[in-house]
C-alpha cells in the first residue's frame, strides 16, 4: 500500500507536468550557481595550498631597503659571516604563444630541508637538476598547456627555449622551477633578487639590508579570502532564489493534491505515513535536481574560471590553474546544501500538511484563511532583521575595518531578507487601499481582489524578484562607480605622457639627456623602497612593513593628484610635503587609524624617522600600506637612485612627438622597448584589465536576475489552468475575453512595478553597503557611491519586461481558450 500511495501521489506531476519541470529547473539553477562557484573556490584553493608548499611562509625574506636586486658582494658577505641563507631570484617571461611564465630560480644544497622549495619535484633527480642542460620543474596542467602543440621545449618569445620539461604535482599552476644557475642565464642576471632565511637562525644584517620576518608575510590565498566571500556571497543568494522557486512550486503542488490526500487518508494512509511519502519525494525530486544542478555547475565553472584566474592574478598576484581540481568534499558538499535547501523549502508544506485533519484537507480554502497570519509574521520578522542589520551597522562604526567583512556580509544578508519578508505584508495593504478610489470601477475592484487572492502563490516569485533586482542594481551600482572611480583616478594619476624605468646606472645620463630635449616639459622622477612603522609613545599602530614611495612634487604632478583628507586645503598640504612631511594613502590610514596631523615613526638605513602626516591620498588596486615622500628624501635616506621617471611633453608639441621621443630615447641609452611605456598603452590596459576582473560579477548578477524572472514566469503557468476557470463567471456577466486577458496583465505588471520601485532603495543601500563596509573590509579603501539614473530606468524596465512576458503566455492561453472550456473549467473547481 506504501508503494501504491507513493506512485499516486507522483501521478500528480504527469498530469502537471509543468509544476515538475518548475521543481527541477528551480532546484537545477540553485544547485548549478552554488556548485559552479564552489568548483572556482575549490580549484583555487587547490592552487593556493601548492602555492604555500611552494614557498613556505615559514621561511623570512632578506631583501634591499631600496628595492634593488641584491649583488653578490651581498650575499658573499653574509655566507663568509656563517649567515645560513640561500638566494632566490624570480620573475617572468613571455611564452611565443603569449602566454607568461613565472621563473623561480633556487639553490637546493642551501635552502632549509624543509623548505617547500627545496622538495618541489623530489630530490631523486636532484643531479638532473642542477647540472646543465637542467630541468624546468612545472605542475602537470601548467605542463600539459605548454605541450599542447607537440613541442616539448617550448620557445620563449624571443626563441630561446626552456630547459627539459619535468612535472612536480607539488607546484602551483604558472610557475617553472629551476637551478638558480640556469635562471640568471635565462633572465640575463647577474644577482638574486633576495635571500630566504629560517626564522629560527639569528645573525647580523648591515643598514642596507631589510629582514620580512615570516610570519608577517601573507600566506598564498590570504589576501584573496575576501574574493572568494563576494562569489559564495553572491551564489548563496542565487540559491536562496532558485529555492524561492522550488517553495512557489512545493506549495502549489500541495495545495491542488489536497483531495487527492484526503482520499488516501480515508483508505487507511495514517498522517504520519503521508508525511513521510511526501518527504521521500522531496528527497527523490532533490537528488535528481540536485544530480543536474552539479553537472551544470561544472559547465559553468569552466565558463567562469579563466575570467577568474586572471581577476585574482590581476587584484592579488596570485596564480590559479585552468583546470578544476574538484576534491570527493565538493560533490558531497553540492548535494548535501542542494538537499538541504529542499528540505528547508519544503518543511513548512509538510508541517501544514501534517496538522490538516482529513476534512481541512478536503477544503480548497485552507491555505489561504492562514494567509493573514501569515503577513503579521512575515511583518514582525522583517522588522527584526532589519533590527539585527541596523545594530550591526552601529557595532560596525566602532570596530576596526578589517573586522567587518562577515559582519557586514551578515548585515546585507538580513537587510535583503527582512525586506523580502516586508514585501507581501506591503502588496497586501496597497491592494486593500488602491480598492477604495475603484469602487465605481467593478471590473478593477475585481482585478484588485482577485490579485489578493492570488498573493500566497505569487509573493514567493514576487520575493524572489525583489532579490534579484536589489542586487542587481546595488552590485551594478556598485562596479559603475568603481569603474568611473578608477578611469578618473588614471586620468588623475598618470599625468607624463612616457614613463621611462631604468636602473640606477642609467638615471643621471638618462636625466640629463631629457633634460636637453626641447620638447620636454618636466620631468617626474620616482624612487622606491621597502620600510617599518615603529611604534612610538604617540603611536596609534603596532609595527608593520609598508611601501615608501617617493615623487616630485612639481606643477604637473600637484594640480592633479587626488586627495582624500588634506584639512588646510591641498595647496597647503603639498607646501607641507615639499618642506619635508608625509603622506599616507587611504590603505594605511584606515588600518592604523592615523589622520593628517598625526606623526609616524619610520625606519631608514640612517635610523628612525619622524614625520608629521600632511594629507591621505587615494590609491585603488593596492593592498599594502604605503608613505609618500619627496623622491629626494627617499633617494636620501635609503641610499638609492630613482628607478623611474615620467616624461611630461610640452603641450605645444606636435602630435607625433612622443612616438619620435621613444624612438631617440631608446637609441641614445641602448634600452629595451619594454623600459619606455606609453600613457595611453597603460590606461587602454588598465581597462581591459578592469572589464576582465567584473566579468564573473556580471555574469553571476545576469543568471540571478534570469532566475528571478524564471520563478515568476513558472509561478504564473503553474496556476494559469486553475485561473481561467475563475474567470468563468465574469464571462457569463458579459466582460468579454479581451478586458479579462488586459486585468491579468495589468494586474502583474502593477505587482512587479511596485515590486521595481520597492528594489530601487534596497539596491542602493546594498551598493552603499558594498562600497562602505564590504570594500573597505576586503581591500582597504573606500569607493565614492555614485548614483546612475539610467540604470534605475533600466532595472524599472527590466521588471516590466519580465513581468510582461511572464503574463502573456496566459493572456494568450485565454485568448485562444473557448467559453464553453471556461465554464467546463469552472465547474471543475
Amino acid at each position: 500500500m506504501t508503494a501504491t500511495a507513493f506512485l499516486t501521489l507522483l501521478s500528480h506531476y504527469r498530469r502537471h507536468p509543468g509544476q515538475l519541470a518548475m521543481l527541477l529547473v528551480g532546484l537545477m539553477v540553485a544547485s548549478a550557481l552554488w556548485s559552479g562557484v564552489q568548483a572556482i573556490n575549490a580549484s583555487a584553493r587547490d592552487s593556493y595550498a601548492r602555492a604555500e608548499a611552494l614557498f613556505s611562509t615559514g621561511l623570512d625574506r632578506i631583501e634591499r631597503r631600496d628595492g634593488r636586486p641584491l649583488s653578490a658582494d651581498d650575499y658573499l658577505s653574509l655566507r663568509l659571516a656563517g649567515a645560513p641563507v640561500s638566494p632566490l631570484v624570480e620573475d617572468e617571461l613571455e611564452l611565443a604563444g603569449g602566454g607568461r611564465l613565472q621563473i623561480l630560480g633556487i639553490d637546493p644544497l642551501t635552502l632549509p630541508k624543509d623548505s617547500g622549495l627545496s622538495t618541489a619535484g623530489g630530490a631523486e633527480t636532484l643531479r638532473d637538476f642542477l647540472l646543465p642542460p637542467y630541468r624546468t620543474r612545472l605542475a602537470p596542467d601548467t605542463l600539459a598547456g605548454l605541450t599542447a602543440a607537440g613541442d616539448r621545449l617550448p620557445p620563449l618569445a624571443d626563441g630561446r627555449r626552456l630547459p627539459p620539461l619535468q612535472p612536480a604535482p607539488q607546484l602551483p599552476p604558472g610557475v617553472a622551477v629551476m637551478d638558480i644557475a640556469a635562471a640568471l642565464e635565462l633572465l640575463r642576471r647577474e644577482h638574486p633578487d633576495r635571500l630566504l632565511a629560517a626564522p629560527e637562525t639569528q645573525f647580523e644584517l648591515p643598514d642596507s639590508l631589510l629582514r620580512s620576518d615570516a610570519e608577517n608575510l601573507a600566506a598564498p590565498g590570504q589576501l584573496s579570502d575576501s574574493f572568494h566571500l563576494n562569489l559564495t556571497a553572491m551564489a548563496l543568494l542565487a540559491l536562496a532564489v532558485g529555492l524561492l522557486i522550488v517553495y512557489a512550486a512545493l506549495s502549489l503542488a500541495l495545495e491542488q493534491r489536497l483531495g487527492l490526500m484526503r482520499t488516501l487518508r480515508a483508505l487507511g494512509v495514517s498522517g504520519r505515513a503521508l508525511v513521510g511519502l511526501l518527504l521521500g519525494e522531496l528527497l527523490l525530486l532533490g537528488l535528481v535536481g540536485a544530480s543536474l544542478g552539479i553537472v551544470g555547475g561544472v559547465g559553468l565553472a569552466r565558463w567562469l574560471l579563466p575570467d577568474v584566474a586572471a581577476s585574482l592574478q590581476i587584484l592579488y598576484g596570485e596564480r590559479v590553474g585552468s583546470e578544476l581540481a574538484l576534491p570527493w568534499r565538493y560533490w558531497l558538499g553540492g548535494l548535501a546544501v542542494t538537499l538541504g535547501g529542499m528540505l528547508v523549502a519544503g518543511l513548512g508544506t509538510l508541517w501544514r500538511a501534517a496538522r490538516l485533519d482529513v476534512l481541512g484537507l478536503g477544503r480548497a480554502q485552507a491555505w489561504r484563511g492562514q494567509f493573514l497570519r501569515q503577513l503579521r509574521a512575515m511583518a514582525l520578522a522583517g522588522g527584526a532583521l532589519w533590527l539585527l542589520a541596523l545594530g550591526l551597522l552601529a557595532w560596525l562604526r566602532y570596530r576596526p575595518p578589517a573586522e567587518g567583512l562577515i559582519p557586514g556580509f551578515a548585515m546585507i544578508a538580513a537587510g535583503l531578507v527582512g525586506s523580502a519578508l516586508w514585501l507581501p505584508p506591503l502588496l497586501a495593504a496597497l491592494t486593500t487601499l488602491a480598492g477604495r478610489p475603484l469602487r465605481r470601477h467593478p471590473l478593477a475592484q475585481w482585478a484588485l481582489a482577485d490579485l489578493q487572492l492570488q498573493l500566497p502563490r505569487l509573493s514567493v516569485a514576487a520575493m524572489a524578484l525583489l532579490l534579484a533586482l536589489s542586487a542587481n542594481l546595488g552590485v551594478g551600482s556598485m562596479v559603475g562607480g568603481f569603474r568611473l572611480t578608477f578611469l578618473q583616478w588614471l586620468d588623475q594619476r598618470l599625468v607624463a605622457d612616457l614613463y621611462l624605468r631604468l636602473s640606477p646606472s642609467q638615471y643621471g645620463a638618462a636625466s640629463d639627456w631629457l633634460e636637453s630635449r626641447g620638447q620636454v616639459d618636466t620631468l617626474l622622477p620616482r624612487a622606491s623602497a621597502e620600510a617599518r612603522l615603529l611604534a612610538g609613545r604617540d603611536a596609534p599602530y603596532g609595527p608593520r612593513s609598508v611601501s615608501v614611495y617617493g615623487i616630485a612634487p612639481r606643477g604637473a604632478l600637484t594640480k592633479s593628484w587626488p586627495l582624500l583628507n588634506a584639512p588646510g586645503g591641498e595647496a597647503s598640504a603639498w607646501r607641507a610635503f615639499a618642506r619635508g612631511a608625509a603622506m599616507i594613502n587611504e590603505q594605511l590610514a584606515l588600518a592604523t587609524g592615523m589622520k593628517p596631523g598625526d606623526r609616524l615613526h619610520l625606519s631608514s638605513p640612517a635610523g628612525p624617522l619622524e614625520l608629521s602626516i600632511a594629507a591621505i591620498y587615494p590609491d585603488y588596486g593596492n593592498p599594502r600600506g604605503e608613505v609618500m615622500l619627496t623622491a629626494d628624501a627617499v633617494s636620501e635616506g635609503y641610499r638609492t637612485s630613482p628607478d623611474s621617471i615620467g616624461i611630461v611633453l610640452d603641450r605645444r608639441a606636435p602630435p607625433g612627438a612622443a612616438a619620435a621621443l621613444r624612438r631617440d630615447l631608446v637609441q641614445a641609452l641602448a634600452i629595451g622597448g619594454d623600459s619606455l611605456v606609453d600613457q595611453r598603452e597603460i590606461k587602454r590596459r588598465s581597462r581591459e584589465i578592469f572589464e576582465r576582473t567584473f566579468a564573473i560579477t556580471r555574469a553571476l548578477n545576469s543568471l540571478t536576475l534570469g532566475v528571478a524572472g524564471l520563478a515568476l514566469l513558472s509561478s504564473l503557468l503553474a496556476q494559469s489552468g486553475q485561473r481561467r476557470g475563475q474567470l468563468a463567471p465574469l464571462w457569463a456577466l458579459g466582460v468579454s475575453r479581451g478586458p479579462l486577458a488586459g486585468a491579468g496583465i495589468a494586474q502583474l505588471c502593477g505587482a512587479a512595478l511596485v515590486t521595481a520601485l520597492l528594489a530601487v532603495p534596497l539596491g542602493l543601500a546594498l551598493s552603499w553597503s558594498l562600497v562602505a563596509v564590504i570594500n573597505v573590509a576586503a581591500f582597504g579603501w573606500r569607493l565614492p557611491l555614485y548614483v546612475f539614473p539610467a540604470q534605475i530606468a533600466a532595472t524599472l524596465a527590466v521588471a516590466l519586461g519580465v513581468a510582461l512576458v511572464a503574463a502573456l503566455l496566459p493572456a494568450w492561453r485565454l485568448w485562444r481558450t473557448s467559453p464553453r472550456r471556461l465554464l467546463t473549467e469552472f465547474e471543475a473547481l
